[in-house]
């Protein structure tokens, strides 16, 4: 027979364990809960090939906006070319972002996208992103970067408006950037 302190001892063994495997699994299953729900406005991806399937709704408008961000650790400029699109549902568009590295030496950087409201993620699909890879900048380089995107017919009527936001994080960071070699924006 098992002593009290061996039978607390293993229970809080089994406990911890449990709870480093549900803290594991936390990330997979809030992503699937996202991709499920459309909580925290992270949109899909469709191919051309199914996109030019969908039924273009030429009788509905919806604004698109886009916002443009960079973290505070990213010297780059990051800016779009039309703020706003009037799109119809299930016709393929394209928007153009522009990023520009403002320091001398290269640079990586990652977008990270974000659509609101959230529930218009689960319509919102890109068929090319700059943001499914990674982006490398040399000293002072410019980069045009195009989004195709397509807003599904099945979006709800009560969604007019969405915005799709994009915040640039740093991959690789310049080791130390000095003020007198900062490319000017254009």
């Amino acid at each position: 027979m098992l002593d009290k302190n061996t039978v607390i001892a293993t229970r809080l063994f089994v406990v911890s364990i449990a709870m480093f495997g549900f803290g594991y699994a936390l990330v997979p299953l809030y992503d699937v809960l996202c991709d499920v729900t459309g909580i925290n406005g992270k949109s899909g991806d469709i191919s051309l090939a199914e996109a030019v399937k969908l039924d273009v709704n030429n009788n509905r408008t919806v604004t698109v906006e886009f916002d443009t961000n960079v973290n505070n650790n990213m010297p780059w400029s990051f800016r779009v070319e039309n703020s706003k699109l009037q799109v119809h549902p299930g016709e393929i568009n394209e928007a153009v972002f522009i990023a520009s590295n403002q320091t001398n030496q290269t640079m990586t950087g990652q977008a990270i996208p974000s659509v609101a409201p959230g529930v218009a993620s689960l319509y919102f699909k890109k068929i090319e992103c700059f943001c499914f890879t990674q982006q490398t900048l040399g000293p002072g380089e410019s980069k045009r970067m195009p989004v195709k995107f397509v807003v599904k017919p099945e979006m709800p009527e009560n969604i007019r408006m969405l915005t799709l936001s994009y915040t640039f994080f740093p991959v690789s960071s310049p080791a130390k950037p000095e003020p007198s070699h900062i490319v000017p924006s254009s």
